[in-house]
């Protein structure tokens, strides 16, 4: 993952996305989801990595679904506020209150959301507090639905209990 994420190996996005596709379950979970949206990237760290991990793990995805059955996504659905510090920079007590993962919903998107079921996509979650605030933002722009898909989970530290 970390090749993926911090080494340019873009490659990974189709593997990373079979992995989920082959999971169990995995066409039901768009099921009745009218958008896609990756998790958020703010801009200086798009232009750092020049490209967006999650969104090319959502493409990669969704062309696994049938044209008829697949989703729409939107590659800006989601904008992050603030740099903040990395989260994987952080102990888990301070990336759960990590101002840095502040986001909204795109302005130019907003009608879309009203009453919709948005699909988050992301690579990892270490905590879950990117994905709260990622459909924190979603709910207040009018989504009546927000669900989550990601790849793996990072497993708590020894002593640090459940997550």
């Amino acid at each position: 993952m970390a090749r993926y994420k911090f080494r340019d190996e873009v490659e990974w996005a189709d593997w990373f996305a079979q992995a989920m596709w082959d999971a169990p379950g995995a066409p039901q979970r768009l099921s009745g989801v009218d958008w896609v949206v990756p998790m958020p990237m703010t801009p200086q760290r798009l232009s750092d990595r020049g490209y967006h991990p999650a969104w090319l793990m959502a493409q990669a995805l969704l062309d696994k679904v049938p044209l008829e059955h697949r989703p729409p996504a939107l590659a800006d659905g989601l904008v992050r506020l603030s740099e903040g510090e990395h989260q994987h920079d952080l102990p888990r007590a301070q990336r759960l209150v990590n101002p840095g993962l502040a986001c909204v919903a795109h302005p130019r998107h907003a009608s879309r959301w009203l009453g919709s079921h948005v699909m988050l996509i992301d690579d990892v979650c270490p905590t879950g507090a990117s994905l709260q605030a990622a459909a924190r933002a979603l709910k207040q722009a009018g989504a009546a639905k927000v669900s989550a898909w990601v790849l793996a989970r990072t497993p708590p530290r020894r002593g640090l209990g459940p997550l």
